[in-house]
Parts: C-alpha cells; sequence; structure tokens
C-alpha cells in the first residue's frame, strides 16, 4: 500500500525531490551555503568590532577560502595567509623603492604580477593560492595608499588583520560544523581498485574467448589491414566503446581523488603519515588502467595459446572481485596477495613449457600488471609504511606558465598606464580587478576559455551591487539586516560554485560583488564615486578577456604538440640513460601521466578532426613502451646474454635517439635486432632471457609503427592547421615534406 501510493505521489512532485541522488547534491549545497553565510556574518562582525579600514576584506577571504571539505579548507587557509605576508611586504617593499617615480612602480609592480602568475601555474592544488595572493595582495595593499606612501605599512597590516579575521572564522565554523571523515577516502581508493580490476577483468574476458589457434589466425587477419590504415580513422585493434566509457569514468575519477588524498592527509595524522603511500598506489592505479589501450596484447593475436594466459588472468580478477566483495578487506589484503602471487606461479610455469616470443608478449605484459595490481595492493592498504618515502616529480609546464605570466605582466602594466595617463580616480579598482582576475584565471586549466565566465560573473555582480546599494542598504538599520542583505545577494555566487558548468562565473560573481560593496562603519553613500567604479569593473572585465583571448590567446593545438613531443623525448631518456642509474618506474610513470592528463583536456578543446581518441590512446602506448624499455635496460643488466646479443641489445636501446626524427627506422633496427639476436645461439639456461628481449623487441617495434604519426616531430598535430595532412590519422604514416610550407 505505501509503495503504491508513492509510486502515485512521485510524479506530483519536482524531480529533485524524487531523485534521491540530486535530493543529496542538493541537501548538501544547502548545507555548505548555511556555513559559508554563518561565517561571512562572524567575519563581518568581528571586522567591524575590531574597526578594520576594509571589512568587507573578511567576508571575501571567507568566499575564497571555503570548501566543503575540511581538509581542502584548512590548506586554502594557510596558503593563503602565507600569500598575504608575502604580499604586503613586496607590495613595502616596492612602494618604498618607486615612491617618486609611478611608471618605475608600475613596471615593477607588473613584474612581481606576471610572477606571481607564473608560479600560480606551476603549484599543485591550493598552494598555488600563495602566488594567487601574493599577486593580488600588491595592488590590494598599495592601490589605497597611493594617494598617501607613507600609510602603506598600516594599509599592509589592515588587510593582513582581514584576512586573518576571514580565515580564522572560517576554519572554525567548518571544523565545528562538517563532517570530517578522511577515513572516507580509504574506502573510495578500495572502490576504486575493485573498479580497476573490474576493468582489467572486460579486456582479459574478451582475449581470452579466443581459444583456439584458428580463431586467433581469424581475428589476426580481420584486425591486420588496419595496420596499414592511412586515413583519419584508424580502425586498427580499436576498444570497444564500453571499455573506452569505463576508462574515462575511472580516470577522471582518479583525478578527483589525488587532491582528496592531499585534503584528508591535511585533516588528520594518520592520513598524513600514508600520504606518500596512497598517493604512490593512486599512480600504480592509474597506469593500470592506461595499460589497457588498442596498441597493447597485439602479438597474442598471431597464437592461440596466450589466450591460456588471459583465461588465467580473468579467473584470477573474479576471484579477486569476490575477495574484495567481503567488509573488511582492506583491513586484511593478505588473501588477495596470496591469489595474485599464486597465479604469478602459474604464469612462470607457462613460460617454461611454451617460451614462444608471442606467448612471451601475453605473458610479460600480464605479469607486469599482477605486479602493479599487487604492489598497489600494498600501497593502499599498509597502514604504517616506513619512513622512506618515494618523492614524486611534479612536470612543469613552462609555455603554459610564460604565456599566463606574460597575460598578468602585461594587464597589470596596461592598467597601471590607463590610470596614470588618463588620471582614473577609479583607476586603484581598475588594477585591483584585473590583477586578482589574471591571477586567480592562472590556477585554471585554461585561462583563455574561463576568462569569458569570470568576466561574466563579475559583469553580474555590477547590476546586484547597484540593487544592494539602491534597494537594500538604505533600509538597514542594525547588523543582522545587513548581514541577511549580503547574504541574500551572494546566494547565486554561493549555491553555483560547484556547479561543474557555472563555477567560475559564480566564483567570479561573489568574490568580486564583495568588492564592489562600499561597506563601511557608518555607511557613507557616495553615487558619484559607487557610479565611477561600477564602470570601472564593467571596463575591466572587457579588458580581461581582450588580453586573455585576443592579445594573448591560447593556442590548445600548439600546446598539446609540445605534450605530445615532451612525451616522445621522455621515452628517448628513458632509453638513453645509463645503465648505472636506477630508473624509478613510478616515478618516470607518474610524469607522463602528468603530461597525459593536460594532453587529454588539451585535445578536447580541439574540434572533431583531430584524431583525439588515437591520440589519446597512442599517449597510453608511449608509457607501454617505456615499460618495454624498462624491461630491455632490466635484461641488458641483470641476465647472461651472448656477448653478440648483448651488445645488439645495447646498439637497439641507442637506436630510440631516432624516435622523434624518424620512428620508422628505429622501428626498423629494433625489428633488425630482434631478428639477429633470435638467430644467436645461446645455452639452454639463457634461451629464455633471449626470447624475452626478442619479445620486448618486437612489442617496441609494433607500437612505433602503429602511431609514427605521434611519435614524428612532423606528425600531425605537429603542423599548422592549413598545410595538407594536419589532420591525418595518428596511425598514418608521415611524409616527408617541409614543416613550413608543406
Amino acid at each position: 500500500m505505501t509503495d503504491t501510493l508513492s509510486a502515485l505521489l512521485r510524479p506530483c512532485f519536482p524531480t529533485i525531490f524524487t531523485n534521491d541522488e540530486r535530493w543529496r547534491a542538493t541537501l548538501a549545497t544547502a548545507a555548505y551555503t548555511a556555513r559559508v553565510f554563518l561565517a561571512i556574518g562572524i567575519a563581518l562582525f568581528l571586522a567591524f568590532t575590531f574597526q578594520l579600514q576594509s571589512p568587507m576584506s573578511a567576508a571575501t577571504t571567507v568566499l575564497i577560502v571555503a570548501n566543503p571539505t575540511v581538509g581542502a579548507m584548512v590548506s586554502k587557509s594557510m596558503w593563503r595567509v602565507i600569500g598575504t605576508i608575502i604580499g604586503a611586504s613586496i607590495s613595502v617593499g616596492v612602494m618604498a623603492a618607486f615612491v617618486q617615480s609611478p611608471v618605475l612602480y608600475y613596471a615593477a609592480l607588473a613584474f612581481f604580477v606576471g610572477l606571481a602568475c607564473m608560479v600560480a601555474t606551476f603549484l599543485r592544488l591550493f598552494r598555488a593560492y600563495a602566488a594567487v595572493l601574493t599577486g593580488y595582495t600588491i595592488v590590494i595593499v598599495s592601490s589605497p595608499a597611493f594617494a598617501n606612501p607613507d600609510s602603506i605599512f598600516l594599509a599592509a597590516m589592515g588587510r593582513l588583520s582581514a584576512v586573518t579575521t576571514g580565515v580564522v572564522v572560517t576554519a572554525f565554523v567548518f571544523m565545528v560544523t562538517s563532517p570530517r571523515k578522511p577515513s572516507q577516502v580509504l574506502v573510495t581508493l578500495g572502490d576504486v581498485f575493485r573498479e580497476t580490476v573490474r576493468h582489467a577483468l572486460s579486456f582479459h574476458s574478451a582475449e581470452s574467448n579466443r581459444s583456439s589457434p584458428a580463431q586467433a589466425a581469424e581475428a589476426m587477419e580481420d584486425q591486420m589491414p588496419g595496420l596499414e590504415n592511412t586515413s583519419s580513422t584508424p580502425a586498427f585493434r580499436g576498444l570497444p566503446q564500453p571499455l573506452y566509457d569505463s576508462r574515462g569514468r575511472l580516470l577522471a575519477r582518479m583525478t578527483g581523488l589525488g587532491p582528496a588524498i592531499e585534503y584528508a592527509a591535511a585533516d588528520d595524522r594518520d592520513m598524513l603519515a600514508r600520504v606518500s603511500r596512497l598517493r604512490i598506489g593512486l599512480i600504480r592505479l592509474t597506469g593500470l588502467i592506461v595499460t589497457y589501450h588498442p596498441y597493447w596484447l597485439n602479438l597474442s593475436l598471431a597464437n592461440g595459446a596466450s589466450c591460456q594466459v588471459h583465461q588465467e588472468v580473468a579467473e584470477t580478477l573474479k576471484i579477486i572481485l569476490d575477495l574484495t566483495e567481503q567488509p573488511g578487506w582492506q583491513d586484511n589484503p593478505k588473501p588477495v596477495s596470496d591469489c595474485i602471487h599464486a597465479t604469478l606461479e602459474k604464469l612462470d610455469i607457462l613460460e617454461r613449457q611454451n617460451p614462444t616470443p608471442t606467448v612471451l608478449a601475453s605473458l610479460d605484459n600480464t605479469r607486469d600488471v599482477l605486479v602493479h595490481l599487487d604492489m598497489a595492493l600494498h600501497d593502499i592498504t599498509t597502514r604504517r609504511p616506513g619512513r622512506r618515502s618515494v618523492k614524486m616529480a611534479t612536470y612543469l609546464e613552462w609555455p603554459m606558465a610564460m604565456r599566463n605570466g606574460a597575460r598578468g605582466m602585461f594587464i597589470a602594466l596596461l592598467a597601471g598606464m590607463l590610470w596614470y595617463v588618463l588620471h582614473w580616480s577609479a583607476g586603484p579598482m581598475l588594477m585591483l580587478y584585473v590583477v586578482a582576475a589574471s591571477s586567480l584565471l592562472s590556477t585554471t586549466p585554461s585561462a583563455a576559455k574561463t576568462s569569458p565566465l569570470m568576466a561574466v560573473g563579475t559583469a553580474l555582480a555590477i547590476p546586484a551591487s547597484f540593487l544592494c546599494h539602491v534597494v537594500g542598504l538604505p533600509r538597514i538599520d542594525g547588523y543582522p539586516l545587513l548581514w541577511m542583505t549580503v547574504c541574500l545577494f551572494l546566494l547565486p555566487g554561493v549555491w553555483l560554485q560547484f556547479h561543474p558548468r557555472y563555477s567560475i562565473g559564480a566564483f567570479g560573481y561573489a568574490v568580486f560583488f564583495t568588492m564592489m560593496l562600499s561597506v563601511t562603519n557608518p555607511i557613507v553613500y557616495d553615487d558619484m564615486t559607487l557610479t565611477n567604479n561600477w564602470m570601472t569593473m564593467a571596463a575591466a572585465c572587457v579588458l580581461l578577456v581582450l588580453v586573455f583571448r585576443v592579445i594573448l590567446p591560447a593556442d590548445h593545438r600548439l600546446d598539446a604538440a609540445r605534450l605530445v613531443s615532451s612525451l616522445t623525448r621522455s621515452v628517448q631518456q628513458l632509453a638513453a640513460a645509463p645503465q648505472n642509474r636506477p630508473i624509478l618506474w613510478v616515478v618516470w610513470e607518474s610524469l607522463q601521466l602528468q603530461k597525459i592528463a593536460r594532453l587529454m583536456m588539451r585535445l578536447s578543446f580541439l574540434d572533431e578532426s583531430v584524431d583525439r581518441k588515437g591520440y589519446t590512446d597512442a599517449a597510453f602506448a608511449a608509457i607501454s613502451l617505456g615499460r618495454l624499455i624498462v624491461r630491455l635496460r632490466w635484461n641488458a643488466g641483470h641476465t647472461v646474454l651472448a656477448p653478440s646479443a648483448h651488445d645488439a641489445l645495447l646498439d637497439a636501446l641507442k637506436s630510440f635517439r631516432t624516435l622523434h626524427h624518424a620512428p620508422e627506422q628505429t622501428a626498423a633496427t629494433l625489428l633488425k635486432t630482434a631478428q639477429h639476436i633470435s638467430a644467436i645461439p645461446h645455452p639452454e639456461a639463457a634461451c629464455l632471457a633471449r626470447e624475452r628481449v626478442v619479445s620486448c623487441l618486437e612489442q617496441a617495434a609494433y607500437i612505433i609503427t602503429s602511431v609514427p604519426g605521434f611519435f614524428h616531430r612532423y606528425g600531425p598535430l605537429q603542423l599548422s592547421r592549413d598545410i595538407p595532412g594536419a589532420n591525418a590519422g595518428v596511425t598514418a604514416a608521415v611524409p616527408h615534406h617541409n614543416p613550413v610550407f608543406g
């Protein structure tokens, strides 16, 4: 009866009340908004009580610092205070050095703003806010003191006081009222581990269906025409669309889980002790996901015996899924680890029974999967990791950072000169907005793409500020009404900050609304000043979009081409590294995964004429190529090969130096070396090592010949849009042509 009544009443209510997921999201947003408004009320009240020079700066600080995750909020607050101190110090120093030379002052100011924007592009997560705050705190502190330089120190102290008030109040409110569950990250990591296993299972199950050499030969016959495909839509070994969808969802989830680990570590001491291991475990799981691309397991199609390998792995993955369904499996991961090691022993036996290169190709690849899966399991379940931690490298994208730095420097200098030449009474407001907006945009993946959204949000704050001054503030006779009025106008910006489509615009609306709101104690109304400020903000929005989209626009195709070249050079450097230098695979892989994440983002900004899926798969294949190089290096240093075979292997590694300008030549050298080594007689004890080397060389050659357009320095993505062949597929051979004239 209850179910029937619920079914009858459900269509009468809006979707938000009948959809459980949307209802939970709405409640979470409402709770976050309530916390923000409570923090604004307390911070603004304290700012008035302390008689700070700019009380609304405390409310602005709350809007910038607030975050649903307590750990994120704590990290953001700490770095905001650090950035404010650095910016205030620089502001005092620059004003003291160039107090009687406005032009030099603007030049020095522009330099530091550009430097802050460049550093903000490099830093990760909320560490970037230290650089952002450094950039626009210089302007916030110095602008009021420009007419009276002697007051610069008091302005700096007032700014620091307002920021500290906002930070402390926000931290207090959110830590008291927010549910703190840092251990939830561990549960999410366990779910991601299971999803990774399920993704691998779907791949190996499909491969294990070819249970006979006849079926494998038939599949090989169907797939081989794609090897010579030169169209812009390659078909060779394309994965089924559900597998692509699964991979995309998993990678997106892992990308969001990285910051969650950092934030949990900022909120919990136990998580802080494990943060390095958890980060490495996440990297290993991400590496396993990118392992499954269309160019992997290709040689296994030639021999049905490799299907037994996939059957063994598929059965193991099913057992792992069953074991991880039990509650508390992360507290006792030994059964899962024992299952993995038992399968590895079976693969070793299978390797000795059929040591042919085609079977060894599948054996080595699947062994890598199981080994890294076991290591990832150890990383995410170890509760007391050793003190020794692996230092992960951070990819520094210099072209993007230099461009953001140039934008910040140019727009700060331009606004300063407009202020100086036109004697604009609202010049400080102009500089304040363009510097703050450009600093904040430097932390986004694409500043050029998000600058119009920031400008639109700020433009919407202008009429809201007008209505607040005309309708709301004149009728206020006490602090509670002021608080309620400010929160009413801030509601759209705070509510929409975590909506993916409107987040940047909503953030700009909320932050710059408080900046335009002239609330002092007592409130003084000056219509001319307010109108001048609003017109200045409108002009600043136009100036922001003009600089970021017209004068210094982004070239996403060029950025993507640079990332592709960087991946290729990393593969070359890995092969050329001295044999006595140890290679820490997780560090190298982490660096390449960072590049691939940026590459996928750049490719998403390009039109459909670019083979985006092909370049993504080819980038994953580059990591597989790195795995093969590591195996070859290990065989060169740890196995007993015939002297001539060992020398040939070292020469094959040296041949990767031609990968960027002649990938076909590199592939031909690898194949020739494989044939040469396989013909060299070896003792029976060394035959298996020889076949492993031959298998790796053949796989590496195959990957290179499958995607020559990716590795070649003049591949399709490296060309200008108007050059013939610029939209060719990544599997197409690269013709010899002039890179400028075609």
